[in-house]
This record gives C-alpha cells, sequence and structure tokens, in this order.
C-alpha cells in the first residue's frame, strides 16, 4: 500500500475529528461525499446525504456539548480507488462518562481527493 495514500487518508481523520470537537460541524463533514450513505449509532436509522449526517452531528452537540471523539488504531486498507479505514473510537460524554466502540470508513478517490462515501460505527457492550 502506498504509504502516501494511508498518510493522506489518516490526516482527513483527525482533521475530521479535530474539527468535531471544536464545534465545527461544516468542517467536520469536509471528508464525506455528498453521495454518502450510512447507519447512525444512536438511532439506528440510515443517514443519506450530507444534510442528513449534518443533523446527526448537531444531535450529538446538543445532548453533550462538552463531548470529545477520538479514534484509536487505525488500520487502512487500499484496493484501487477504494480505502477503507477501521479503529476504535471512543466519545468522552464529561462527568467521567464516555462510550466507544468500532468504526470503519468507506473513502473513494475523486480525481486527487478522497471522500467517504460510507460510515458503520458499532458500540462495544
Amino acid at each position: 500500500m502506498s504509504g502516501a495514500i494511508q498518510k493522506q487518508i489518516l490526516r482527513l481523520e483527525r482533521e475530521q475529528a479535530a474539527a468535531f470537537n471544536r464545534g465545527d460541524l461544516r468542517g467536520a463533514l469536509k471528508m464525506f461525499d455528498k453521495s454518502f450513505v450510512g447507519f447512525s449509532s444512536t438511532t439506528h436509522m440510515r443517514i443519506r446525504g450530507l444534510p442528513a449526517l449534518l443533523r446527526t452531528f448537531h444531535y450529538y452537540h446538543k445532548r453533550s456539548p462538552k463531548l470529545a471523539y477520538s479514534i484509536q488504531q487505525p488500520h487502512v486498507h487500499l484496493s484501487g480507488d477504494t480505502a477503507i479505514a477501521t479503529f476504535y473510537w471512543k466519545v468522552a460524554l464529561g462527568r467521567g462518562r464516555s462510550v466507544q466502540g468500532r468504526g470503519t470508513h468507506v473513502f473513494v478517490r475523486k480525481g486527487t481527493t478522497w471522500r467517504v462515501i460510507h460510515e458503520h460505527f458499532s458500540r462495544a457492550h
């Protein structure tokens, strides 16, 4: 796998987490493609498109304005113009509470950039 592509994907993941944590929800959407589809880990509903994802991000921030999202042990697998990033995630909710689980982002190359077309998060029980 190209180390440069892996670094680019991991940089996008770090930038997305940083934007989300500082409350820049539009900035947190930058790595997602307009055709994005995924599943909400809270409502268990399918999410289609950036407006729906933005509503989900707003929901999280309203429920816990001091939350902090992080990923650990990311791994990127490349297959042509598709990259799959898997990782463990944690959301600190404040007052010593947190939730954690596993996540996957499916990226596709669009010209010289990579965009997430699918996301799936599962909470650890």
